[in-house]
Parts: structure tokens; C-alpha cells; sequence
């Protein structure tokens, strides 16, 4: 038995947010210190890395778990199911509700709870959890469905990435401009044909990695030092992505079975064009390959990292025909490939 996805939805959030809508920020070193120079060359050096010109803000009114519910509204009506015919709600996020103009994070109820009364789904048998996996949760929660479904314990589930990382960014840091917002929901269901997952991969490495994301303090110092912000050594987080994702691809697709010349696509979290580029070109050194044009489609330069919300919206614009110079057919075979927070790394082999 196989699993597939059944139906796909996201919601992107209208509020678009420029490089140059960051040129008046006051900047800081880690030790509160200026940098010493102006802000136009931060933002360049920033875009020449990132490959982010824009990115996505929830409107001030809705909540992670607004966009949640609005994304998986989409991913129903996309596989035409019941909703009542659901066995489990996975929701993939990292601060749960936070407020526009607050830092308080609200996580009672969950956050997949709030989707299930949302969709007013009675059934009392539909479980509805959080996953806190970094920005690999929605592949996690997709691994999740796929053993529910096999075991026999569910045969539908509604799996979702959704956050509001703009709300928990510090200002005074440059990392800032990397985060946005966005939720991506799916339907995942027993495959009786050839299509679906085929083979998959998931680690945790917790030793020297587990502090590469965290949450701290401003680099503000005349701000409150007990008001946390997501941070993170963004050297350490390239380093340890390029040393173990591609090794964690290549051994995903050897247990498919399949080839480095079968796949058609590679879905990877949208953390850092740069990083995102030498992963897959590491990847393809593995089989002596040279990269493929067109291999990965990319998202990044518009929508920004919304970290578990990437995978599964990037998903969506591909099949919809809404990523320039890109397509998917029928039986291409993809990787969807994440690393974040933990640091956790995983990957699945997906024939569409």
C-alpha cells in the first residue's frame, strides 16, 4: 500500500513586503553595535544570498490557524472528500497563534483543533494534533498519515504547515528579512495505483546541531531581554545542510529503487536560494551528475521562507501552473526534501 496526495491548497497572504520596505531599519551586530555601513548594501548582500526580492505578511486580523483553515479549505475542495470523513489532523507549525502586535505565543487549544472547529467537523473520532518538527513538519506530518494509513489506524488525513514567523522576528536583525508567512494544507489517502509516496527519510541530529535555531533576544540591548525572537547561526545551519540533506536524498531514492535520471522534480524547503542550489548540486555530485535545467522550481524570491508552509505551497503553484517555466506530468517522479530546527532533516520519493 502506498499513500498519495489526494488534494492540495495554500494560502499566501496578500501584504507584500519589499527588500526596499526594510531600508529605514536600524540593524544591529549581536552585540547591539552598528554595522558601519548603510542599509542599501545590507539589502543586496541579503538578495545576492537569499535570492529575496519580497515576501508574504498575514493580514493584521487572521492567525496561523486562520491561514491554516483557509488553506485547507482549498485542499478538500480540491480532493472532493467529506470532511467528516477525516481520521486526523496534523498541523505542522513552530509558535503557534501569536497576535498581530504581540509576542505571546497562544498554543491552547492546538492549533489543529482550531482548524477542526473551524471546519466544523463533528466527528469526535477525527484527532486533530501539533507537530513541532522545525521547517521539515509538514514532510514529517505527511510521514505521519503515511504509517496511520498503513497500520490500518486511519484512511484519510488532513496534514498542514502553517505559520506567522513575522510576528516573532527582532527588527534590529538582518535575519529578519528572510521570514514570512503562509500555510499549505493536503489531503493524504491509500493510492491504488502507481502513484504516491515510494520511499522517505527523517533524523534528528541533537547533538552539537540542536542550538542552530533558537529562540533569544534582541540585539537591541535597550529592549526587554525576556522578549524572545527566533535567531539562528546561519553559517553553522549551511554547513550542516549541505553536509547531510543531499546524503539523506541519495539514500531516500536508492530505497525507491529508482534512478538520479527518473527524477523530474525536486521540491525543497524555500530556506536560501544559495544553500538550496548547492544542496541539489551536492546531491547531483553524488551520482556524478550534472544538475538538470529546470529541476527545482522555486518560490523563495516572492513568497520569503515561511518555513512549514513552503514545501506543501510550493506544491501547489507547481501543479497549478503558477511557477514560471515549470510543469509537472503525470507519473513524474519528485523529492520533497526539508532541513530546519532540531536540526531535523527528512525527504520522501513521490511519483505524481
Amino acid at each position: 500500500m502506498k499513500i498519495k496526495i489526494a488534494g492540495i491548497g495554500s494560502y499566501i497572504p496578500e501584504k507584500k513586503v519589499s527588500n526596499t520596505d526594510f531600508s529605514e531599519h536600524v540593524f544591529l551586530n549581536e552585540d547591539g553595535t552598528a554595522f558601519g555601513y548603510p542599509n542599501e548594501i545590507v539589502i543586496n548582500k541579503f538578495k545576492g544570498i537569499t535570492g529575496i526580492e519580497h515576501r508574504r505578511y498575514a493580514e493584521d486580523h487572521l492567525n496561523s490557524s486562520d491561514l491554516a483553515f483557509l488553506a485547507s479549505q482549498k485542499a478538500i475542495e480540491n480532493a472532493g472528500i467529506d470532511p467528516e470523513t477525516i481520521d486526523y489532523i496534523i498541523f505542522a507549525h513552530n509558535f503557534g497563534d501569536v497576535k498581530y502586535g504581540t509576542t505571546q505565543s497562544d498554543m491552547l487549544p492546538s492549533l489543529a483543533t482550531r482548524v477542526k472547529n473551524k471546519l466544523q467537523i463533528k466527528n469526535p473520532k477525527c484527532v486533530a494534533y501539533d507537530i513541532l518538527f522545525g521547517c521539515p513538519g509538514w514532510i514529517e506530518g505527511v510521514l505521519q498519515a503515511n504509517a496511520f494509513i498503513k497500520s490500518g489506524m486511519a484512511k484519510r488525513c488532513l496534514v498542514i504547515g502553517s505559520e506567522t514567523l513575522s510576528r516573532v522576528v527582532d527588527a534590529h536583525d538582518r535575519d529578519s528579512m528572510i521570514y514570512s508567512d503562509g500555510a499549505g494544507a493536503s489531503i493524504i489517502e491509500a493510492s491504488d495505483d502507481e502513484t504516491g509516496l515510494l520511499a522517505y527519510e527523517s533524523a534528528t541530529y541533537a547533538n552539537d546541531e540542536a542550538g542552530y535555531l533558537f529562540f533569544g533576544k534582541s540585539y537591541n540591548p535597550d529592549l526587554d531581554p525576556d522578549t524572545r525572537y527566533i535567531k539562528m547561526y546561519g553559517r553553522k545551519i549551511y554547513e550542516f545542510a549541505l553536509n547531510n540533506v543531499p546524503a539523506a536524498m541519495k539514500s531516500c531514492l536508492d530505497k525507491s529503487g529508482l534512478g538520479i535520471d527518473d527524477v523530474k522534480k525536486i521540491l525543497i524547503h524555500q530556506a536560501n536560494e544559495k544553500m538550496d542550489e548547492a544542496i541539489i548540486h551536492r546531491f547531483y555530485k553524488l551520482y556524478d551528475k550534472t544538475v538538470p535545467k529546470d529541476i527545482m522550481p522555486m518560490s523563495i524570491h516572492e513568497l520569503g521562507n515561511s518555513s512549514v508552509a513552503t514545501v506543501p505551497t510550493l506544491f501547489d503553484l507547481l501543479i497549478r501552473g503558477e511557477i514560471q517555466n515549470q510543469e509537472i506530468h503525470k507519473g513524474d517522479v519528485m523529492i520533497f526534501a526539508s532541513v530546519g530546527a532540531g536540526m531535523n532533516i527528512n525527504a520522501f520519493i513521490y511519483r505524481y
